[in-house]
């Protein structure tokens, strides 16, 4: 059985305790209009503030591929016919649903190579493991813009890479409906 307790006026404000629940508040009718405006007063200030929280938090703007950058993606790929470019806003590679290169828009051009080579490339370019949006991709290795511009010393990490594109296992393809 629930038992009330009234503990009287206190400070303008009705107060009912159940012995089972949280205190519950009673305002006089007079106090009503005041507390209606500070509430809407509150929840308009949230609004407001939320509304900047995510205006300055909104993701920042792609900066746009360089036709050079591309040309030279371009050029690279171009020297092995059975690879197929893909993608228009960020260029890519894959075999059987596996991306093996990316052209990314922070400018920079990842490939996918298997454990030792990708150790050899890091330490030989002095380069780092590819980032994107802040996540590392493990297996991908950032391609210096020197190197990117040598595409007869490139040509064969991509022959690397899409040799390590063959033995991965292939990806469901996604059926559009």
């Amino acid at each position: 059985m629930v038992t009330d307790d009234y503990r009287g006026y206190q400070k303008g404000v009705y107060v009912r305790l159940r012995k089972t629940t949280a205190p519950h508040f009673q305002i006089p009718q007079a106090h009503r209009p005041a507390l209606q405006n500070a509430v809407a007063c509150c929840i308009l200030l949230f609004l407001h503030l939320d509304a900047l929280v995510r205006k300055n938090m909104a993701s920042p703007k792609k900066t746009q591929l360089s036709a050079t950058q591309v040309d030279l993606y371009d050029k690279l790929i171009a020297t092995h016919p059975e690879i197929e470019r893909r993608g228009a806003a960020n260029p890519y590679t894959s075999l059987n649903g596996n991306m093996f290169t990316l052209l990314h828009d922070s400018r920079r051009l990842a490939i996918r190579l298997p454990q030792d080579q990708r150790e050899e490339f890091l330490k030989k370019h002095q380069t780092t493991l590819f980032e994107a949006y802040g996540a590392v991709m493990k297996e991908y290795v950032a391609v210096p813009d020197s190197l990117l511009k040598n595409t007869k010393e490139l040509r064969k990490y991509l022959e690397l890479s899409y040799q390590y594109a063959k033995t991965l296992k292939p990806k469901p393809s996604k059926k559009k409906s």
